[in-house]
């Protein structure tokens, strides 16, 4: 049973291709003349839109030929959105509905909940002239890491790097970065407790 539903998993995966495979073309021939994440975040406007479960192996098509790094077997939920072409998405990752991802690298087997955004550091805007408008100060764009087998949370902000193996609160604003193992929550988050700590507590008892 295990052969046939991979074997069905790759003929979807050659289907959906197949279908994005016009999108994939216009996006590569626009890329000399547009602004490289302006239209990557265009085109992936356009490719939340698919519903579904067959929605997901369509966002996962174009991606992995648009995109610096995305994995075959991850899920991405209706109606999240990409802003830069350089992020990674690695493999048994699941992105729920509505996310918004900036720029980043999300490693092996993470959990994300709906509305979860994670930003592209926490530099992206300058305000240090009051005398001149915010969007006309700038900015720096850094690429933030979420560890491998880490868990967030509906609609958490992450704007810094989060180690493995971590847990991170629904609702929670993570501000700085996260240790391997911790369990976060609050607005700015803080470390509740180590999963690593309980796990040694319950082999030692």
């Amino acid at each position: 049973m295990t052969g046939i539903t991979e074997i069905a998993k790759k003929t979807i995966r050659i289907g959906a291709l197949i279908v994005v495979s016009p999108l994939v073309v216009l996006y590569w021939l626009l890329r000399p003349v547009s602004r490289e994440d302006s239209l990557f975040a265009g085109f992936s406007q356009t490719v939340s839109l698919f519903p579904g479960l067959l929605g997901s192996y369509l966002r996962i098509a174009f991606y992995r030929c648009a995109m610096s790094h995305c994995a075959n077997d991850s899920y991405i939920g209706f109606g999240t959105l990409f802003s830069h072409r350089d992020t990674e998405l690695h493999s048994g990752i699941y992105i729920g509905p509505q996310c918004n991802i900036g720029l980043s690298v999300i490693h092996r087997n993470c959990l994300l909940g709906s509305g979860v955004h994670l930003l592209s550091g926490k530099n992206q805007h300058r305000f240090d002239d009051p005398d001149t408008p915010v969007r006309l100060q700038g900015g720096e764009f850094t690429k933030i890491s979420l560890g491998e087998n880490t868990w967030v949370g509906n609609g958490a902000i992450i704007m810094a790097n989060v180690g493995r193996d971590c847990i991170i609160g629904a609702g929670t604003v993570v501000t700085n970065d996260i240790p391997p193992g911790s369990i976060v929550a609050g607005n700015p988050g803080k470390v509740v407790r180590s999963r690593y700590a309980e796990s040694t507590k319950g082999a030692t008892t």
